[in-house]
């Protein structure tokens, strides 16, 4: 992903459930080859301009049938290859889960895993306990583990830096913040620790496993989880693009493989959604027991009802009055998304080879794909206008206030990322909430509460309900976005309301005593004016600006490294490790200056001859190295441990 804030937020943008349209036509389109390919050969011509995209494939599948499968676009802008869907490889990123969880399932069915057992039993090292539970292959799942956020690693180019399986779950483990089973929280850690318990019980690599009883049952000849790609697929491998007009990104080494590691061609992925679609069966090879592939898509897990569940692996996306389960996936070039309407049989595939426009979950290509693929051949009535139950003003005030994601970083100094996406519930006299971060991105203005702590936009389908525990909001979730996360409330001190402007000011407060620092010294030079201090209080002088300072180089290092992550996310890996411990360094003598800081300022109020406002200026110099000092502690930018 090219934002930080696109990856934490998880979040709702490498995974984003699709918009529901707002209206329908009145009369389905018949679902059929040739209506499928005008409707895409007019969509996706402009579709591609207009996102910026170098190349897509789109997969339609029903009743154990393809019936469309088609590129479009170049999968090499430089020579202008064409998009084969049979031929050209895409990187489906975390659509890859979907593979890992089937093959647990084939393990479960054949008594070797339990779903409900501590995962341990079936490591070579240890999961650490907290919370006085174990975490179980289902809790792996539905995203219940309750592993904080893990990005240190996660996506290299450097082949050099790409890790065995192994070695990248042993050696990364995240820390537990949630229980297990409780709060929903999406793992890639998760998910490539399911892979490795495939590897040690069924005693094959996880790569080779996958080939033999997934790939090969299904005929899926162009699909690997082999990185780097094998000589006889690399050739049809796709470029993938920020732009169309960038150079093309090297390939993406993943080394969590189980979570997003999979190369495949539209063509194979028709194969795999047909199995899934008909009870584990394709061409006359069982991947699993149909009673195995409906547990797998029924829900299994519902953090908010009533918006739709987590299925084992799958997430459930219901539109339109069907029952739609599905995933999503991203590299930083590559965007993927897969849909199964259970109640039609169909399967719909679609793969992205560049960024594009795709960091927006709302105007993203993908969201309005699908929701007006369904409004086409599956329509819905048009939602009516949403009306209060009633007038319960209370509802809105309870949950008001700002919120962040359940799926983040909490114990390390990535836990600052979470102010990159604050949400904030602003409510209304009439009961409503409005939330003005995601209107400022198109999404509806006002949210009429429809039944007890549940709104609902007041033209369209989507939704925003709270859990209450005890009476107490517990979290807040919505449809817009699949039940692999929630939003939590933020502590008052924590707020982002609060917060950034207090830290914004602070960084110019001191930006400005270190820019003053030599244009004092030298306007005083340039009139023949001395300095009036002298011995110590010159050394404090000149002590508090170096500590300012210092809280300017340690803050503007921080943010080159975390805005260079975002571009890139190679960047958060162990060669950034002495980068990482050098910042820690001069923000631990920044926050150790602000004692010099203060104690100039003790002095310069027992000075009666100081005028007021250098006495004020000293005051705010403490203030705001106080400010900053605690954002660096309370964010955990001096942990010792540099997995992140």
């Amino acid at each position: 992903m090219r934002a930080l804030s696109a990856f934490v937020a998880a979040i709702a943008i490498a995974w984003a459930a699709p918009a529901a349209a707002q209206t329908a036509p009145p009369v389905a389109h018949p679902l059929t080859h040739e209506d499928l390919e005008a409707y895409f050969d007019g969509f996706f011509p402009d579709a591609l301009a207009r996102a910026e995209i170098a190349g897509a494939v789109i997969v339609v599948v029903k009743d154990g049938h393809v019936l469309l499968e088609k590129g479009y676009g170049y999968s090499d802008v430089a020579t202008h290859a064409p998009v084969d869907p049979a031929r050209t490889l895409f990187r489906p990123g975390s659509i890859s889960k979907l593979f890992t969880w089937t093959a647990v399932m084939q393990l479960v069915e054949q008594g070797k895993l339990n779903l409900d057992r501590d995962v341990n039993d079936y490591l070579d090292f240890k999961i650490p306990d907290a919370f006085g539970k174990p975490v179980t292959l289902r809790n792996l799942m539905t995203h219940t583990p309750g592993f904080e956020e893990h990005i240190k690693g996660l996506m290299v180019d450097d082949p050099r830096l790409f890790h065995a399986l192994r070695d990248a779950v042993a050696g990364t483990t995240p820390a537990r913040i949630y229980p297990p089973g409780e709060a929903p929280a999406y793992s890639n850690y998760g998910a490539a620790l399911a892979g490795y318990i495939v590897q040690r019980v069924s005693g094959e690599r996880f790569e080779d496993y996958v080939a033999r009883h997934i790939f090969a049952p299904l005929k899926m000849d162009h699909s690997t989880f082999e990185q780097p790609l094998p000589p006889r697929l690399a050739p049809d491998m796709s470029k993938g693009y920020f732009l169309p007009r960038d150079k093309p990104q090297p390939f993406e080494f993943i080394s969590f493989s189980p979570a997003g590691g999979l190369s495949a061609t539209g063509e194979d992925i028709a194969h795999f959604m047909i199995a899934h679609l008909n009870g584990g069966a394709y061409d006359g090879a069982s991947i699993l027991k149909p009673e195995t592939a409906a547990l797998m898509h029924r829900a299994a897990f519902s953090p908010t009802p009533p918006l739709p569940a987590m299925a084992l692996g799958f997430y459930h996306e219901d539109a339109n009055g069907l029952s739609i389960i599905g995933h999503g996936g991203d590299s930083q070039v590559f965007h993927s998304d897969l849909h199964l309407i259970l109640d039609r049989n169909v399967g719909l595939y679609v793969s992205l080879n560049s960024a594009g426009h795709e960091t927006s979950p709302i105007a993203g290509l993908r969201p309005f794909l699908l929701a007006h693929f369904l409004d086409r051949y599956f329509p819905a009535a048009p939602p009516a206008k949403a009306k209060p139950f009633a007038a319960v003003p209370g509802d809105a005030m309870k949950i008001a206030g700002a919120y962040e994601l359940s799926r983040r970083s909490q114990t390390n100094f990535m836990s600052v990322s979470s102010l990159t996406l604050p949400i904030v519930v602003v409510p209304a006299k009439d009961g409503s909430i409005g939330f003005p971060g995601l209107a400022a991105v198109g999404l509806a203005p006002k949210w009429v509460e429809i039944a007890p702590f549940v709104w609902r936009e007041q033209t369209g389908t989507h939704r925003f309900v709270a859990r209450l525990e005890n009476g107490r909001v517990k979290w807040l979730s919505s449809d817009l976005f699949p039940p692999i996360m929630v939003l939590q409330r933020v502590p008052f001190w924590r707020s982002p309301m609060l917060l950034l402007p207090a830290v914004g000011a602070s960084f110019v407060m001191l930006a400005l005593t270190v820019l003053f620092w030599p244009v004092k010294a030298v306007l005083r030079w340039r009139y023949g004016q001395k300095f009036g201090r002298r011995g110590r209080e010159l050394v404090l002088y000149r002590l508090t600006r170096v500590a300012a300072l210092l809280y300017v180089v340690a803050f503007g290092g921080w943010a080159w490294f975390l805005l260079a992550g975002q571009m890139r996310l190679s960047v958060f890996d162990s060669p950034s490790d002495g980068l990482i411990r050098l910042l820690q360094l001069v923000s631990l003598a920044a926050v150790a200056g602000t004692l010099v800081s203060i104690l100039e300022f003790v002095t310069a109020l027992r000075d009666r001859e100081r005028p007021w406002w250098t006495k004020a200026t000293d005051g705010l110099i403490v203030l705001a190295s106080l400010v900053l000092a605690s954002f660096l502690i309370g964010y955990n930018f001096f942990t010792l441990s540099l997995n992140y």
